[in-house]
């Protein structure tokens, strides 16, 4: 199975609309993170880990997502043991745009994609479902039955 690491302060910093919510409330930027990969990951076969620097201060509740704190150490490190871990590092795939840590991943065979590039993935895939959420709306409505002459 395919494990997710994500390096979620990186993340967060390349969301412009996280990191504005950031500067404001650290907390809430780290909930509507987790909320959003949470949405993401919920129909795949995948396991997640999503690390934060520092300490916990509210339980974030997502069913799919272990979240980590960094607590008095650097979320880096604790991504680098993560991997270490590992039984398969090739099924590991680090979410990071951090140079020094993606490194270290590659050293270790996992697959490393850049936050920018995952952020495309989350984008494409909320376009697809909306759209497809469109067409399901249309499905049963009386307008698009009579547009195309079904009864």
């Amino acid at each position: 199975m395919k494990h997710y690491i994500i390096d979620g302060n990186n993340l967060i910093g390349k969301i412009k609309s996280l990191c504005q919510i950031q500067k404001r409330n650290k907390q809430h930027s780290r909930e509507k993170l987790a909320f959003i990969l949470s949405r993401f990951f919920s129909r795949k076969k995948v396991s997640v880990s999503l690390h934060y620097d520092g300490f916990e201060k509210e339980n974030i509740k997502v069913s799919n997502i272990k979240i980590i704190y960094s607590d008095n150490h650097s979320a880096d490190d604790k991504i680098k043991k993560e991997i270490e871990r590992s039984k398969n590092p090739k099924n590991v795939i680090l979410i990071t745009s951090d140079s020094n840590l993606a490194e270290f991943g590659r050293v270790c065979s996992c697959q490393v994609k850049k936050c920018e590039e995952f952020l495309h993935l989350i984008n494409s895939a909320d376009s697809e479902n909306e759209e497809q959420s469109r067409i399901d709306m249309l499905d049963d409505t009386v307008e698009f039955k009579r547009l195309f002459g079904i009864k």
